[in-house]
């Protein structure tokens, strides 16, 4: 019988047979034995190298077109033996160890997604041997080496030659093979529940009664929100689209934190929500300075300019590609820069911007809108769900109820900043004109005081606001915020209306000759 005390025997049963060649010669060298599945045994032995097949092992045949293979006693109880407890049973049936598990799962990720794959022909796809051969080999780690991923086969081959594999290593190949089995049933646990969605309303679509999220490490961050908090970034396993802080690729600056990219993801999505060239300045999750021009160029500056201060230590985010003359601009406004998010960035402007090595450029490819279904916030012992704010701009689902109507430009203001205030912590309050931000209050508890913050930014800097838009996240509960407005030259209020007091609201608008529209939508982000 062969001795389960080193590592004698491996199996080997993969789909994905990359290298597969490589490490089996390499096994063999170092004298350990083959075992292996019908279309695995096949190309080693077209390739010479020996290997037992497992029918031949078990004395058992690969039925029902290979859909049974390795569920047998002599593979299980090889995998799952015990040193201390299980030799006698393994003498009495002639049950070989089995000390190395190579395996990787039929590419059910890859059928699901052709959308020409027939429902069969997916589930068919759907790998039983595979992850029961994992599970099993995970559990007994200190007797079995799994092996998930052929990159980690390089890492341990010492240790293997040695037959000095360590119980650490063990364990983190056993967490590896429940990471990957986890993501395996999780991928077909939600094709399942998309198929069938029709049998479902839409709530239940939206909110099982359980959900599973499973995200791969990125990197690890400088920090937290504070110094002395750690920090990582997740992100999902499988990202398809370009165009999220999730897919950017940092080609310059320092290590990101942890606010850095929560900051960045704000900037980036409120800049999505324009078509012309825009730049939006985020600072602590806000926006402090947004601007929408004909080139790049004049969007910054008119960004910038709308709150120098606020901008200092800033995160700017562009939505076409960042050019000589813009990052020049940028190096001549000394502002301090933590992170520059934008889709491109051509060779020159690149290179004026090496200038400041410590700015972070992230590169997020071809800007696509937000197409997110769930958002979710992490509570202790808890999450809540719902959907994602997605913003529409529809004239038609709006009501303008002042006596004045807006004009062009003073509809198109109100657009721009029903646009921004979304990004704006409530309570909101946007002050723009010529699609550029004037002003902004945010984050205040009571939404007056959120327009007073509004109103000190701008006689602090000696704006001029009269004749500009003013958007609210939220209704405005009083009259007083209405004529606060149009005391400093407001001439127009975009605000989702739904108070009781929408009348008076009106009526004050009416008295100050200001126009109004109700969105019948709110926008609060807590």
């Amino acid at each position: 019988m062969l001795s389960n005390n080193i590592i004698k025997n491996a199996l080997i049963s993969v789909s994905d047979k990359t290298n597969i060649l490589e490490i089996s010669k390499t096994l063999i060298k170092n004298k350990i034995n083959l075992f292996s599945t019908g279309g695995t045994a096949q190309i080693l032995k077209k390739n010479n190298i020996p290997v037992i097949k497992i029918s031949d092992y078990t004395k058992f045949p690969e039925i029902m077109d290979g859909r049974v293979k390795t569920l047998h006693p002599k593979i299980m109880g090889g995998i799952l033996r015990r040193k201390d407890k299980d030799q006698e049973i393994m003498d009495l049936y002639n049950i070989a160890s089995i000390d190395i598990v190579i395996v990787n799962f039929y590419p059910f990720e890859k059928a699901q997604d052709n959308q020409n794959n027939k429902t069969d022909y997916v589930i068919d796809n759907i790998d039983i041997g595979g992850p029961t051969l994992v599970r099993a080999s995970a559990k007994n780690y200190k007797n079995v080496i799994i092996i998930v991923d052929i990159s980690d086969f390089p890492n341990i081959i010492n240790s293997i030659k040695n037959n000095t594999m360590n119980i650490e290593k063990r364990f983190y190949l056993a967490k590896k093979a429940f990471e990957y089995t986890a993501s395996y049933e999780k991928s077909i646990s939600e094709y399942f529940i998309k198929q069938n969605t029709l049998k479902k309303t839409n709530l239940e679509n939206l909110f099982p009664k359980e959900i599973n999220f499973y995200f791969k490490k990125k990197q690890d961050l400088r920090y937290g929100e504070n110094k002395h908090q750690k920090a990582s970034f997740y992100i999902e396993k499988n990202i398809l689209s370009s165009g999220t802080i999730s897919s950017a690729k940092q080609i310059q600056g320092k290590m990101l934190s942890y606010n850095n990219i929560s900051d960045a993801n704000t900037a980036l999505e409120c800049v999505k929500e324009f078509d012309q060239p825009a730049c939006v300045i985020v600072k602590h999750e806000n926006p402090c300075g947004v601007a929408v021009s004909t080139t790049l160029q004049k969007s910054y500056l008119l960004a910038y300019d709308s709150d120098p201060i606020s901008a200092f230590g800033g995160i700017v985010a562009f939505n076409v590609i960042l050019d000589e003359k813009t990052a020049q601009n940028i190096i001549n406004t000394k502002q301090f820069i933590e992170v520059i998010v934008v889709p491109e960035i051509s060779i020159s402007a690149l290179k004026i911007l090496k200038k400041k090595p410590n700015i972070r450029i992230l590169i997020t490819g071809k800007i696509q809108k937000n197409t997110i279904k769930i958002d979710f916030k992490r509570i202790s012992d808890g999450l809540l769900l719902q959907e994602y704010d997605h913003q529409t701009i529809d004239l038609k689902k709006w009501d303008f109820v002042t006596q004045r109507i807006p004009t062009k430009q003073e509809l198109e203001d109100c657009i721009f900043c029903w646009k921004v205030v979304k990004y704006v912590k409530s309570n909101a309050i946007v002050y723009g004109r010529n699609q550029t931000t004037i002003s902004i209050g945010a984050g205040q508890m009571s939404r007056i005081y959120s327009a007073k913050l509004a109103n000190i930014k701008i006689q602090d800097q000696n704006k001029n606001i009269i004749g500009a838009a003013m958007a609210s996240d939220a209704f405005f509960p009083f009259r007083d915020g209405i004529d606060s407005a149009a005391s400093i030259g407001i001439h127009c209020v975009i605000q989702p209306g739904g108070s009781i007091r929408d009348k008076e609201i009106i009526q004050a608008a009416n008295e100050n000759n200001m126009t109004m529209i109700f969105t019948n939508k709110r926008h609060f982000k807590h």
